[in-house]
């Protein structure tokens, strides 16, 4: 049984209001899936491929927040879209982009009330100890300092590693992180994901992730899905498909400039591009 599948799936975003061309047309947005089939593993999977190809979409369509136009998906043998929001969520649980928050509530409440109303019923040992499960995640996470404090008081880096806890936490049989990392420092990714593999392999739990550091999927992941401009993908382990050829088609830069993960951000993506498309040009 495979864990995910995607059977001939379109998808296509709706037209916003107001967006218009140059002669005044709405525009259209063209389909960021078109009759698109998959089969994804279990395991620790990381989304690797440059912004606009399509791993956010992917990652709301297998988790049920989005439907397809046309076609399926099914995880663990359930259509995640036509499930109530409760069982949805078990079944997949999902860390959005920039994630904001309005309670007051502090993380020390809030992560009760997620352990508590999860799957694991707030009843769970650790993977590394006989320690509770919560105690262990406050101290691989680094929440000691922050459990007194609502999340509207907490730094961009502090509210992602307090987000990483929900979802080991609530328990769902799979999670989906859409660039959960973000604004943390490179040793806590390094102690993140270190937990998040071996919390994998340990409970059986499947995460996908998408990241942009590529030499932390290359250390980390069991298994990569490579996503090409053309919406064209690579499937296999770190070495299989994190070669030179294929990641320098996916990003469309020279692969040294991709080593350095400090570098390998949005912004710099964006402006390389940019930089290397008005060189060609005034050849």
């Amino acid at each position: 049984m495979s864990f995910l599948k995607l059977n001939d799936v379109t998808f296509t975003y709706p037209p916003v209001e107001g967006d218009i061309d140059e002669n005044g047309e709405q525009i259209v947005p063209s389909p960021v899936f078109e009759h698109f089939s998959a089969e994804l593993p279990s395991g620790f999977v990381s989304f690797v491929g440059q912004n606009g190809c399509g791993k956010s979409t992917l990652m709301l369509l297998c988790a049920g927040r989005l439907k397809p136009e046309s076609g399926s998906v099914t995880l663990l043998d359930q259509n995640p879209a036509e499930l109530p929001e409760e069982q949805k969520n078990l079944l997949a649980s999902m860390i959005y982009q920039n994630m904001e928050f309005e309670t007051e509530d502090t993380v020390d409440q809030l992560l009760s009330f997620v352990y508590a109303n999860g799957n694991l019923k707030g009843s769970a040992k650790g993977i590394r100890s006989e320690n509770d499960l919560l105690s262990e995640v406050i101290d691989v996470f680094e929440l000691k300092n922050v459990l007194n404090r609502g999340l509207t008081h907490l730094s961009k880096g502090e509210i992602q590693r307090v987000l990483l806890a929900f979802s080991i936490l609530y328990g769902s049989a799979s999670v989906f992180m859409d660039e959960p990392l973000f604004a943390m420092e490179q040793k806590q990714k390094e102690n993140a994901l270190s937990y998040l593999k071996e919390f994998v392999h340990k409970t059986g739990t499947t995460i996908y992730i998408s990241m942009h550091e590529l030499d932390l999927t290359k250390k980390y992941a069991d298994t990569v899905l490579l996503f090409f401009p053309n919406r064209d993908m690579s499937l296999g382990t770190p070495d299989e498909v994190l070669n030179r050829d294929d990641v320098e088609k996916a990003y469309g830069v020279p692969y040294a400039m991709l080593k350095n993960h400090e570098d390998l951000n949005r912004e710099y993506l964006n402006n390389l591009s940019e930089q290397l498309g008005n060189s060609e040009n005034k050849e």
